[in-house]
């Protein structure tokens, strides 16, 4: 199961109203419920928050990878936003956040889960790549740059 595969073009977002960790998580919960039938936003939400309670997934430099389990999510779910203006996501470095890559699995996917997990904590490691994502200036842009960094780490 590869990153490039579960981020379509419409879950890359660009320009997202950031505020504060919970409204961004509550943004994505919204969003994604909407656009997937089998999953309820405040389920989503509390799965998200409840990750977020034993430890930031702030991981430095601008970006947070939240992520959870669901029991309603068939297949693995991910969703890139580029914030309008960062928000403080007790990010281990103590940055603001304004890139957020947020990943949905199912609850028995383990290894996927972790491989996941993995690929995007490589991709947004990268300066050139973080750079290049916050210089993008519409959404198209955004998940080209984004898809040509899943690649060059594959």
């Amino acid at each position: 199961m590869s990153l490039e595969s579960i981020l379509p073009p419409e879950r890359t977002l660009f320009g997202v109203p950031g505020g504060s960790k919970k409204r961004v998580l509550e943004f994505f919960s919204t969003f994604i419920a909407q656009n997937t039938p089998s999953l309820d936003s405040q389920e989503v939400f509390s799965r998200l928050i409840g990750r977020e309670r034993l430890g930031s997934t702030g991981i430095g430099n601008g970006v947070a990878i939240p992520h959870a389990r669901s029991p309603h999510c068939k297949a693995p779910i991910a969703g890139f936003l580029k914030l309008a203006e960062p928000v403080d996501f007790d990010a281990i470095d103590g940055e603001p956040v304004d890139l957020v890559f947020v990943l949905l699995v199912p609850e028995q996917a383990d290894d996927a889960h972790l491989a996941l997990l993995a690929q995007v904590a490589g991709v947004m490691n990268d300066a050139n790549t973080r750079s290049e994502l916050r210089k993008c200036e519409s959404q198209r842009e955004l998940h080209e740059r984004l898809i040509e960094a899943i690649r060059r780490q594959g």
